[in-house]
């Protein structure tokens, strides 16, 4: 199990664009388990939208793919930086809304030289809320 002050140790993101508040579990090359604790206090629920706040769609995938991050760089990659190259088969369930608590689950592909591919899915209540596979390249940091 990670805490966030161990999860900031690996992703360069911070407030507001840290969307991973957990990981609780984690097999480095193979897959990992995150989860996100959705306040109405998140900045993007000021515009997203007034009166009916729903999370927007491509900060779940960001999310899920902060925690393939934290999978990456704990399967030796630290100190690389980790970008995306595509997504693809994205599909949106349900909305996530202030008070729920979102799990990712993530599992490689396949990884061939600085290249990964994952499959996600993010669940709230044990119900599907959305899944994608992306694709994402590792490259040493860029000065």
């Amino acid at each position: 199990m990670m805490n966030i002050n161990e999860i900031m140790k690996f992703l360069p993101h911070r407030y507001p664009f840290l969307l991973v508040d957990r990981i609780t579990d984690l097999k480095p090359g193979v897959s990992a388990t995150g989860l996100k604790n959705v306040t109405m206090n998140e900045p993007f629920f000021q515009g997203h939208f007034p009166g009916q706040p729903i999370m927007p769609g491509v900060l779940i995938i960001e999310a899920m793919a902060q925690v393939a991050g934290v999978m990456a760089f704990r399967s030796g990659m630290e100190g690389k930086s980790v970008y995306f190259m595509s997504i693809d088969n994205v599909k949106f369930r349900r909305p996530i809304v202030p008070g729920d608590q979102v799990i990712m689950d993530i599992k490689v592909l396949k990884q061939r030289g600085n290249v990964w591919k994952f499959s996600g899915s993010a669940t709230v209540e044990g119900k599907v809320v959305s899944e994608a596979e992306f694709t994402a390249m590792v490259t040493d940091k860029e000065i």
